[in-house]
């Protein structure tokens, strides 16, 4: 297929991908792959669209999470279980070379559109499935939502206050998720080019973050205790997580070894026997007497504004971090020097995004982003179905058959 929207030629450029995708995981993995290059054909609900598209207004009317993970798309409406459906989705297949989906668990079994189905038609076809927890074993039809899949990997249990368990403020399940559909297709894509043939990627949620969460499951290995709920701070080293300096602000601040626990002390505490002292000479030592050691530095802050508190660690070279608010990370400054910023359209005017991590600095990495509009629900339905083959009587019946 030839890309309908701005021309781009990046390393996806001439990959087309077909997507089934809804709310965060796939639309995640889609637009990493979009950023690339990849042309992404998303395919929505007739009126509504994802239903993502209204979790919020908070972006100039527009919903955030949708915006942030829907650029450079183009959305075609479809109602896959009209008869019409099968006809059009045949031939956007037969053009596609990667096919994404998060539907209800089964859901595209159902349609004849799961790998089993495709493979004998179209077998240079990647199909990447996602879903809570994969598409076999006793919780293959269980729902799952990002707080649940939290809760289900154990991200909960170690997450929080020693009092109160905490969600992350993102949708990291999801995320996971989406980035190791993204990489998997990448992957899958390296792979076709040597044997011809496409496959299934078979994406769980669950896997994802039990990935992620390997390190307290190694922890914990055997029956040991989990790393305990330590808040902001870290759960088994120390010092290593927030502080009160004296102006009311909390300074956060990481010790990695025995060699930087002394510079900290001679350097930041100004107080070289604390190093010493048999309470606090190791880093065990140090996280059985958590209470006695953050009041002895709290003290020491407490005479020095935050900005002096980062002086003095940046000085010793001891790794350090402000607590920014979303005002603050909007305004960065470390993204603007390196020009992280630009401009995407949208049905409310041009809105900023973030260049993706992948591509550094367009002059010197050689890896161009695309930066494209954010589609309305189903802008490009109807030039898709002319380049797939109806004519203009075609398209209008489908429109009055309520297809499209």
């Amino acid at each position: 297929m030839s890309n309908a929207a701005t021309p781009f030629m990046g390393a996806l450029s001439g990959i087309t991908v077909v997507s089934f995708e809804q709310a965060i995981a796939a639309p995640f993995a889609t637009r990493q792959l979009a950023d690339l290059g990849a042309r992404v054909i998303k395919i929505e609900r007739p009126g509504g669209g994802d239903f993502a598209r209204d979790y919020d207004t908070r972006v100039n009317g527009l919903c955030s999470h949708f915006v942030w993970t829907n650029r450079s798309k183009e959305s075609v409406t479809l109602d896959v279980k009209h008869p019409q459906a099968a006809r059009i989705l045949d031939r956007l297949l037969a053009r596609a070379d990667v096919f994404i989906q998060n539907l209800a668990p089964g859901a595209t079994a159902r349609l004849g559109l799961d790998h089993a189905s495709l493979k004998p038609r179209f077998p240079r076809l990647i199909v990447c499935d996602i879903s809570g927890y994969g598409s076999w074993g006793p919780y293959r039809t269980k729902k799952a939502y990002d707080l649940l899949v939290q809760a289900e990997s154990g991200f909960l249990s170690v997450t929080g206050t020693p009092d109160d368990m905490a969600k992350s403020g993102a949708s990291i399940a999801d995320i996971a998720a989406g980035m190791y559909a993204y990489s998997g297709v990448l992957a899958a894509l390296l792979q076709r080019g040597r044997t011809g043939e496409g496959c299934l990627l078979d994406l769980s949620m669950l896997e994802s973050m039990a990935e992620w969460m390997s390190f307290p499951m190694y922890y914990a290995y055997q029956g040991a205790d989990a790393p305990p709920r330590a808040g902001a701070s870290h759960a088994t080293i120390y010092p290593y997580g927030p502080f009160l300096a004296g102006d009311g602000k909390i300074v956060m601040l990481g010790l990695q070894n025995e060699r930087e626990w002394v510079k900290f002390c001679e350097g930041v505490l100004r107080q070289p026997s604390v190093a010493t002292d048999e309470r606090f000479n190791a880093n065990a030592r140090r996280n059985e007497h958590r209470a006695a050691l953050r009041s002895l530095i709290e003290q020491t802050f407490a005479a020095l504004t935050s900005e002096q508190v980062l002086e003095r660690l940046d000085e010793v070279g001891i790794a350090n971090a402000r607590v920014n608010t979303m005002a603050d990370l909007w305004a960065h400054p470390q993204l603007q020097a390196r020009d992280r910023w630009r401009e995407v359209g949208s049905a409310v005017g041009p809105l900023p995004a973030m260049m993706p991590p992948v591509a550094g600095d367009p002059a010197k990495s050689g890896l161009a982003a695309r930066m494209d509009p954010i589609p309305t629900v189903g802008e490009h339905t109807d030039a898709i179905l002319a380049e797939i083959g109806f004519d203009a009587r075609e398209i209008a019946d489908l429109h009055e058959a309520g297809a499209v």
